[in-house]
């Protein structure tokens, strides 16, 4: 058996806290070595026997690492990026993957010098809900897609002390969700020809948009990403119409859940989502009922990113996402921009 990847981890927030240590420990092939922190005692209180390195150069300067997680700010992941790939680690990065195209393109770059992986974390590639979206899309059980409506809508009517809603590049609902709805779409479907985008600040006081809504266009096909944040009711997570038949989802991935409360992997429920979604098949003939089919969601899979991480550096696999695609995502984050200050459809293709 090849030895364990040895994994530096960056920061002890919420992201590291929620999603990245639990992972990186219950991912086999994979040890959590070291944690840099200026909280020694937040990182105990779960890690109690991880090391702590007050700074991240400490961090990346450590001859046990092999691989270095960088869950940080956003406007941090450039430099941190760019340190640990000078300092020979391999590295993943929390999304969005920069705060501007250029600062990706200058990762790439730098990772393919040092030949080095660089992926980012675009976690909800294995959402139990769109794992489900992509298999009915792949399979074409419903025919060519005309309409594909995406929403991350939540009920936070309160703006929070955080760095996600100071006025600071890489800030917003649009960097913060957008991102992940955009890499979704386009596994799925590819760059859009075009994209036009609505920002909006909705709740008092609050200084970054917290409200977005993107129509991409494939030919004559659209895609809607939708997130809002005064959405007390919120409507379905996916609408599907294809010319063969049409399917909706509601509910979000539970696994973020999991993780907040908690609990731990290997669990044999683990990402389970009860809400299944239904899909409607139009009439085949004229009188006729259309038919309904409950569709059973599919697991979710959060582990299946660092076992492709693993596998990446391990056996040189494919990366679960590569940085060519987050790049690509940050294009598209920064034609939505463009749109949305110019108020104009902005050209991708």
């Amino acid at each position: 058996m090849k030895e364990s990847i040895r994994v530096g981890l960056v920061g002890y927030g919420m992201s590291s806290k929620r999603f990245h240590a639990p992972l990186i420990t219950a991912q086999e092939g994979l040890s959590l070595v070291a944690v840099a922190s200026r909280d020694a005692d937040k990182v105990h209180a779960d890690w109690p026997n991880v090391p702590v390195e007050s700074t991240s150069q400490a961090l990346f300067a450590r001859n046990d690492i092999d691989l270095v997680v960088i869950p940080t700010p956003n406007a941090t992941h450039y430099p941190l990026v760019s340190e640990a790939l000078a300092a020979g680690k391999h590295v993943v990065v929390d999304k969005p993957f920069t705060v501007t195209r250029e600062e990706a393109r200058k990762l790439c770059a730098e990772a393919a010098q040092a030949d080095r992986l660089l992926s980012v974390f675009h976690n909800r590639r294995w959402d139990s809900d769109f794992l489900t979206v992509r298999n009915l899309i792949d399979s074409q059980s419903l025919g060519r897609i005309v309409h594909f409506e995406s929403h991350f809508d939540r009920f936070r009517p309160d703006v929070a002390k955080r760095w996600r809603e100071d006025p600071a590049p890489g800030a917003g609902a649009w960097f913060d969700l957008g991102s992940h709805l955009l890499d979704q779409s386009l596994v799925l479907f590819g760059t859009p020809e075009s994209i036009s985008l609505d920002l909006a600040c909705q709740r008092e006081g609050a200084q970054v948009d917290d409200y977005f809504h993107a129509v991409l266009r494939y030919g004559e096909s659209r895609v809607i990403l939708h997130g809002g944040t005064l959405v007390s009711t919120p409507g379905a997570r996916f609408t599907v119409h294809g010319t063969r038949a049409s399917y909706v989802k509601h509910g979000l991935d539970p696994q973020e859940d999991m993780l907040k409360r908690g609990d731990r992997l290997p669990s044999p429920h683990w990402g389970e989502d009860w809400r299944h979604g239904m899909m409607t098949i139009g009439q085949v003939r004229e009188g006729g009922q259309p038919e309904l089919h409950e569709i059973p969601t599919l697991p979710g899979d959060y582990l299946a990113y660092y076992a492709g991480v693993r596998d990446a550096i391990q056996n040189a696999a494919p990366p679960p996402v590569t940085a060519e695609d987050a790049l690509e995502v940050m294009r598209v984050l920064e034609a939505g921009i463009q749109s949305a200050e110019t108020g104009q459809i902005v050209n991708l293709s």
